[in-house]
């Protein structure tokens, strides 16, 4: 859908994970793994899960042919569960528009605890997020909260304030606006770092 390049997070992603230092991040959400396969690339050691077991086969299969195996690891896995990592065990997490899948606040609440769990102190939280301002905001049918649904497919919009309100042992180290796509998208580059 998005074709097979890195996007632009991903790129932006990797300059602030070396910054920190970070070689072993968890991918939430991998999709297909054009960002996965664009860390290994670049040295980092990648744990990428997605709920999708087609999206993870195809991983695979990328992983394989560009001879990554001991970059990346993949799991098919429900980001509503407990992640499956020790505590503060990862030096960074990221997600492209995970966050804005159709996941509740609470679901949302209930992973930023998890994230915050497995994240050594210090710790990097990257993710992203169609927001309010976007062209889709209040089309469609509405889901509760700020969810609404298009062509059969759900996303949960972002204001800044909600952003801030994922916060719980984080802090904001960056929120700032991008577009994506021909529509185009609009949204959130969100970097928190646990304190």
């Amino acid at each position: 859908m998005f074709g097979l390049e890195p996007s632009t997070p991903a790129i932006k992603a990797l300059k602030i994970f070396k910054n920190n230092k970070a070689s072993k991040i968890v991918e939430l959400g991998a999709g297909l793994g054009r960002d996965t396969i664009y860390f290994a690339k670049n040295s980092i050691h990648v744990e990428a899960l997605d709920y999708s077991q087609t999206g993870i086969k195809n991983i695979n299969q990328k992983v394989k042919q560009n001879n990554l195996s001991n970059l990346v690891n993949t799991k098919i896995f429900d980001v509503r569960k407990t992640l499956p990592f020790k505590d503060n065990s990862i030096e960074g997490v990221y997600s492209h528009m995970l966050y804005c899948m159709a996941l509740t606040m609470s679901d949302l609440e209930s992973l930023n605890k998890e994230i915050h769990r497995i994240l050594k102190p210090g710790g990097i939280n990257i993710y992203t997020v169609r927001h309010t301002e976007d062209g889709d905001y209040k089309k469609g049918i509405h889901r509760g909260e700020d969810m609404y649904e298009n062509d059969g497919f759900i996303v949960h919009f972002f204001s800044k304030n909600k952003i801030n309100s994922l916060l719980d042992g984080f802090m904001n180290l960056e929120i700032t606006s991008f577009e994506e796509g021909s529509f185009p998208r609009k949204l959130y580059f969100v970097t928190s770092k646990k304190l």
